[in-house]
């Protein structure tokens, strides 16, 4: 019995496009802190070099695009605001579907005790300010598959 093609070559185009893999967006770091001119210049750094970001100015602005945005793939934040903290925001993003979400965080005054409990809720780094940009740039690349 010879070989019969028993699908349409509309149907064998529907199939096919059907089957292509999803084209995902492009993942971007969200850039988390209350001083806009430290935001502004941290994203003007990434940006160029090549890691796309977005910015917000409190953690509860933070929350709040995460929750609609699936591009963010990485979270840099500062661990002093107000009025909610760093740590804080963390704490939320650990307890919702981000759960996985990699985070960076910056900070100009930490302690001992910031750092500890940082690592217990997981984070990637903890990067001192005045922030070295090459090491954000080389962790945030890392993080979002960027290498």
């Amino acid at each position: 019995m010879p070989d019969q093609d028993i699908l349409s070559d509309a149907e064998r185009a529907a199939l096919s496009e059907a089957m292509q893999a999803p084209e995902l967006p492009a993942l971007q770091a969200l850039l988390v802190d209350d001083d806009r001119d430290s935001l502004n210049l941290l994203c003007e750094i990434l940006n160029w070099h090549g890691v796309a970001c977005v910015t917000e100015q409190s953690a509860e602005a933070a929350l709040g695009r995460l929750a609609v945005d699936r591009s963010i793939g990485l979270l840099i934040t500062d661990l002093r605001m107000h009025p909610v903290n760093g740590l804080e925001l963390i704490r939320r993003i650990r307890e919702s579907d981000r759960v996985a979400l990699p985070i960076i965080i910056m900070s100009g005054d930490a302690g001992v005790k910031d750092a500890i409990e940082a690592m217990h809720l997981s984070v990637v780094d903890f990067l001192l300010k005045p922030i070295d940009s090459a090491q954000l740039v080389k962790l945030a690349k890392k993080e979002l598959g960027l290498n």
